[in-house]
């Protein structure tokens, strides 16, 4: 059986620009595939590159099984297709931008397999970036950084670690590289 490797994080943490940069730098040896996220977002909405899925749509996709993890976010669904399961089980390494609120259930689902890794920076950091990303109003930034201070303290599994993305990408982007790659730095409890 594989590992996944469950990324997750505050929005503004950097978490596609890190999965990007591991992508780019990662051996090609190694065998590592990374999973699409299915979005009730439109494609051209900035940020990761995601499978953009109607509302409709991800409702009939989710009655027909397609899914192995749901969650809602700030008024959009979010979904991990069930290929993950038959790449795992051919041994393969996945790496998931997952959910914070969705870590118990993952970590039920794959108890074995998943490697949590919680992507964390400044909160003055958060809000410049999520200002830059220019996807919410203020109200809703500042909501988003409200959850998001209560959300990575609250945040816990006996395999977690932690990687601060507060300095320049390639710093914490090597950190997570490391990590997929099969160097294990020691968990944070």
């Amino acid at each position: 059986m594989g590992e996944l490797f469950y990324v997750i994080g505050a929005s503004g943490v950097g978490k596609d620009s890190l999965l990007d940069y591991v992508r780019s730098h990662i051996d090609a040896n190694v065998a590592v595939v990374f999973a699409h996220r299915y979005i009730t977002r439109p494609a051209d909405a900035g940020g990761e590159n995601h499978v953009a899925l109607t509302t409709e749509e991800f409702d009939c996709r989710r009655r027909m099984g397609c899914f192995t993890m749901v969650w809602h976010s700030h008024d959009t669904w979010y979904g991990i297709g069930i290929e993950i399961n038959q790449w795992l089980a051919k041994g393969l390494t996945v790496v998931v931008n997952g959910s914070r609120a969705y870590l118990d259930e993952a970590a039920q689902r794959y108890q074995q397999e998943l490697r949590p890794v919680l992507i964390t920076a400044a909160t003055e950091t958060l809000r410049r970036r999520l200002y830059k990303r220019g996807r919410e109003t203020v109200e809703q930034i500042d909501g988003r950084l409200a959850i998001a201070e209560v959300q990575d303290t609250q945040t816990r599994h006996p395999a977690l670690i932690r990687i601060v993305n507060d300095a320049r990408l390639e710093e914490a982007g090597d950190e997570l590289l490391r990590l997929i790659q099969g160097e294990r730095p020691q968990p944070c409890v």
